[in-house]
């Protein structure tokens, strides 16, 4: 018996960006309500990280909320009928329940029903992470339109007398529409993992710790030093091979979108690249503050709303932390 040969589906040849969408924490935290604890001063805070406030939500304002007004945006801004969509990828660590996905309540909550959803944990490069599969997966066939979201309430997850990353958190969400495009508006992603360093950004305890009674409830916190050679270094690198494979270079760039993790470590990469003055740094943190995966995606929308001039431009972004995780690629700004 001759055994058939499987159908395979196959996309578009290319996939763009087409819109974005953004909510932020509605309440200003500025570094003053957080020194006490941590015994620090605003000054050093502002020379440490260039933040002034950062942005967090209230206490009854979950992740998934954040995620939804964030996605109702980006899609009424894309034109794209939210029946349209058959793919929902979320990336976060703030899902409060370990199931279902935060992705499955976001699809049914904007009209997406029945599109394939589920979350991704990447950290601070899940929504590069994220973006990387809805191009892929789009250009396969697999899907048509797809709502890619970045979404963290890290303010669930601070202890606010540590000095390690308490002051850094945010909470936000960012969504973008992707779908299908006529010439290429996602460049190949250059991601990657070094298990080795687990634990220079991880969490304190373990769920299983807390309900045993051995632990606090787990919150964030990291090797300080340690994430900053890595970052500027390691990561400096990456984005210059993201540069390659997107056959561009920094003169190329209308925008340098870089997780938003500290000032220091972006105004070190804008050095390591050699970026001309021409191109437009986001440096959302200064009030938003670094919201993980959420960060690239609100810094983007912040950024264009700015400057709106940047519209079909090339943007690099980049995405790294805890895992350690990291992901790149050069986009073209809807």
């Amino acid at each position: 018996m001759t055994t058939p040969i499987l159908k395979q589906s196959r996309g578009p040849e290319f996939t763009r960006i087409y819109s974005l969408g953004a909510a932020r924490g509605e309440n200003a935290v500025p570094n003053s309500d957080l020194i006490g604890p941590i015994n620090s001063s605003d000054e050093w805070i502002q020379q440490r990280t260039g933040i002034i406030t950062r942005a967090r939500a209230g206490a009854d304002v979950p992740a998934v909320d954040l995620a939804t007004d964030a996605a109702r945006e980006a899609i009424e801004r894309s034109g794209v009928d939210p029946e349209a969509i058959d793919l929902v990828i979320i990336a976060t660590i703030s899902n409060v329940r370990q199931t279902p996905s935060m992705a499955a309540v976001v699809a049914d909550r904007v009209g997406a029903n029945p599109a394939a959803a589920y979350d991704t944990n990447a950290a601070c490069a899940g929504y590069a992470y994220a973006v990387a599969q809805a191009d892929a997966l789009i250009r396969a066939g697999a899907a048509t339109y797809a709502l890619v979201i970045g979404a963290e309430k890290l303010s669930d997850v601070v202890d606010p007398t540590d000095r390690s990353i308490s002051f850094l958190l945010g909470d936000g969400a960012g969504a973008v529409v992707i779908g299908p495009s006529e010439t290429p508006g996602i460049a190949p992603t250059v991601w990657g993992s070094d298990g080795s360093k687990a634990d220079a950004v991880s969490m304190n305890a373990t769920l299983t710790e807390f309900r045993n009674g051995s632990a606090e409830w787990p919150t964030l916190r990291q090797e300080g030093q340690t994430v900053f050679r890595w970052a500027v270094w390691d990561m400096a690198k990456v984005a210059k091979q993201a540069l390659d494979a997107a056959g561009v270079t920094p003169a190329d760039l209308a925008a340098f979108i870089p997780h938003q993790a500290n000032m220091r470590i972006i105004d070190e990469f804008a050095k390591q690249l050699k970026l001309p003055e021409s191109v437009v740094i986001a440096r959302d943190i200064a009030t938003t503050g670094n919201t993980s995966a959420a960060s690239i995606p609100l810094a983007t929308h912040r950024l264009l709303e700015e400057h709106p001039e940047l519209s079909g431009g090339l943007a690099l972004q980049i995405g790294f932390g805890a895992g350690l995780v990291f992901g790149a690629q050069v986009v073209v700004l809807p």
